[in-house]
C-alpha cells in the first residue's frame, strides 16, 4: 500500500514492515512474519520491480515477528539484513528474557495469534548472518535511512529515519494497535523488556523532522516526532505496557 512518495506499507495494521522506493533501488524497513513474502513480491510487482531491486533490509530489533521473510531474502537474494550490535544476538538465535504478558483481551489476542499462523510464524527462520549497525549510522542504501538507537523494547531496538520519505519507522518503541488488547492509539507497546526505558527513549526522536511515523503494529501515523513521547507517555498509565 502506498503511503506517500516513496513509502508503501506491506501487511496491515496488526503486523506491517516498509519499503522504501528510490530510482536507485529499494530498502526494506523490517520483514514482518515469513507470509510476508508474498505482500513483498505482489508490492514490487505493482512498481514495476522485484526482489532483485531489494538493496537492504533493516530490522528495527530482531523479534520474530519483525525478521519473517529477512533470512529467505538473505539466502536467496544475497541481500544484506542491517540489525543494531546489541540485538544481533537475538536476531541469530531468538534469545529474549522472559517480560510479563501484561493486559489482554480474548479477542484481539486471538486475532493476532491467527494472523501468526496463517503468515507462517511457526516457520520463522532466524538469521544466519547479520550487518551490526550503531546509532548514528547512515547506510548506504536507497533513500540513506538513519540509524537511531531506541532501547527498551530490546536493548538494540532503533528507529529508521528516511528523510527521502518524510518517515521515521519506530518498530516496537511504540504501537498505535495493542495486538493484545485491540486498543488503538499511541501508546507504549506490549513485550517489552523496559518499559520506563522505553519511554525515555522516545525523547531521542523528538527533533528530527517527520511527517510519518511509523510502528511495526498498528496504523501508521501521520504526527511530528516532536509530539510522540507526550502521547505515549500520557497513554502509559492506561495499561498500555506489556
Amino acid at each position: 500500500m502506498k503511503l506517500a512518495p516513496h513509502l508503501h506499507r506491506l501487511g496491515n495494521d496488526l503486523v506491517a514492515c516498509y519499503l522504501i522506493d528510490t530510482p536507485e533501488g529499494v530498502t526494506l524497513i523490517d520483514a514482518g512474519l515469513p507470509g510476508h513474502w508474498r505482500d513483498l513480491r505482489s508490492e514490487l510487482r505493482s512498481l514495476g520491480k522485484s526482489v532483485e531491486d531489494v538493496r537492504g533490509l533493516v530490522l528495527t530489533h530482531g523479534d520474530s515477528d519483525h525478521i519473517g521473510f529477512a533470512e529467505r531474502l538473505r539466502v536467496a537474494h544475497g541481500v544484506p539484513v542491517f540489525v543494531h550490535a546489541a540485538d544481533a544476538d537475538r536476531a541469530r538465535t531468538g534469545a529474549k528474557p522472559e517480560v510479563a504478558l501484561g493486559p489482554w483481551r480474548p479477542g484481539p489476542a486471538l486475532g493476532f495469534l491467527g494472523l501468526s499462523l496463517r503468515k507462517n510464524a511457526l516457520r520463522t527462520r532466524h538469521l544466519g548472518a547479520v550487518t551490526e549497525v550503531a546509532d548514528g549510522d547512515v547506510l548506504d542504501l536507497p533513500g540513506s535511512p538513519v540509524i537511531v538507537g531506541m532501547p527498551g523494547h530490546s536493548p538494540g531496538s532503533v528507529a529508521v529515519h528516511v528523510p527521502l520519505a518524510d518517515a521515521l519507522a519506530v518498530g516496537d518503541a511504540l504501537t498505535t494497535r495493542h495486538v493484545l488488547t485491540g486498543r488503538t492509539g499511541p501508546q507504549p507497546a506490549p513485550f517489552t523488556d523496559d518499559p520506563a526505558l522505553a519511554l525515555a527513549s522516545l525523547d531521542r526522536i523528538a527533533d528530527l523532522s517527520a511527517s510519518w511515523v511509523l510502528p511495526g503494529h498498528g496504523a501508521p501515523w501521520r504526527t511530528s516526532p516532536a509530539r510522540v513521547g507526550e502521547a505515549v507517555r500520557a497513554a502509559s498509565g492506561g495499561g498500555g505496557t506489556g
